[in-house]
């Protein structure tokens, strides 16, 4: 399925860090970051995490709500969020159904030999849940303040 600005959200429900669950239909009315990264507490994934909890008082004033998406497990999760004090829910998508459905699940290459995993992406859904951005093959640095700005945009 190839998604579109402009176009319907896919709905989503997840179970999250601290034994929750969120949906996209649950966050109605509200602007939503829905992020997708590969693996809790590496590197990459640190950075931006640690990148949006920094903002998070930027994207509070406008009500905008941050969902992580990984194929880690909420017990990963919940060391995760509390290693590193994220402010924002961490979603659980082991099945990778709902990094299918927004086309974050890949096929990636590493030293010659490929396989599936998820690409990290980015996307912007309004309060009316349409999709008002995508950002794909994210690269960290800077990623956070685009966002930012495409939020405030609304």
């Amino acid at each position: 399925m190839s998604l579109e600005i402009g176009k319907p959200a896919p709905a989503f429900t997840m179970p999250t860090d601290g034994g929750g669950k969120v949906s996209l239909a649950a966050l109605k009315g509200k602007p939503v970051v829905l992020y997708f990264y590969p693996k809790d507490d590496t590197s990459g994934c640190t950075k931006e995490a640690c990148g949006f909890r920094d903002a998070m008082p930027d994207f509070a004033r406008i009500d905008a709500a941050i969902v992580g998406v990984s194929k880690d497990s909420v017990a990963s999760h919940d060391r995760f969020k509390a290693k590193y004090q994220l402010p924002f829910v961490l979603a659980s998508d082991a099945e990778t159904d709902v990094t299918e459905r927004y086309g974050a699940w890949v096929e990636k290459s590493m030293y010659g030999r490929k396989y599936m995993g998820i690409e990290r992406s980015t996307f912007l859904i309004d309060g009316k849940g349409v999709i008002r951005g995508i950002w794909r093959k994210v690269k960290v640095p800077g990623h956070v303040e685009e966002v930012l700005k495409a939020v405030q945009a609304l």
